[in-house]
């Protein structure tokens, strides 16, 4: 894969690739959205149209992790 591939966002900023890892999220979400040029991620959308920074629990497609969440929740953050 090239590097044109990778979302712009997907860095060590990045909540998706701090929860994936984490071991929070299944490592599917950097593949099928932040390797994909983050097509379709709501997050970066939101992001690059709204200056929107989603919280780090939000998932690609716009879901909460729970896990995530909660962990974020007892250890203040990622």
């Amino acid at each position: 894969m090239s590097g044109k591939d990778i979302c712009t966002w997907y860095n060590s900023s990045s909540g998706v690739k701090r929860a994936c890892d984490a071991g929070l999220i299944d490592a599917k979400w950097v593949q099928d959205y932040c390797l994909q040029g983050g097509k379709g991620c709501v997050r970066k959308r939101k992001f690059e149209e709204e200056g929107y920074v989603s919280p780090d629990y939000i998932l690609p497609d716009g879901n909460v992790s729970e896990a995530v969440k909660k962990y974020i929740e007892q250890k203040g953050n990622l």
